[in-house]
């Protein structure tokens, strides 16, 4: 049994809309998709998918099924619109500790 994040820590809402690539347009998106999640407004290092270290200006915590691409535009509840860095999934195992995805936005 997977223990997730307790809903009652998933205090915000992102909009996410995936990346589906580049076209002659530009980036191309999915629909977006409401996520609860708890948001950490922290600056961090992380390491892109490409392997060079870049700054998150912030990130989200929700549960362990929630894996946007790298370049997903995503809105945050005050209107900021940002892009995935990066995903970090937990997964807690049989130990007594929830299993989660944490999202790193640019």
């Amino acid at each position: 049994m997977v223990r997730q994040v307790p809903g009652f820590l998933l205090q915000h809402e992102v909009a996410v809309e995936p990346y589906l690539g580049s076209s002659s347009k530009g980036a191309a998106y999915g629909p977006a998709e409401t996520v609860r999640c708890l948001i950490d407004e922290r600056t961090q290092q992380v390491t892109a998918p490409g392997g060079q270290e870049v700054t998150s200006g912030s990130s989200y915590i929700t549960g362990p099924d929630h894996q946007p691409p790298p370049n997903s535009r995503v809105t945050l509840p005050g209107g900021r619109v940002t892009t995935v860095i990066t995903v970090a999934r937990a997964d807690g195992g049989r130990l007594p500790v929830p299993s989660n995805t944490q999202v790193f936005l640019q």
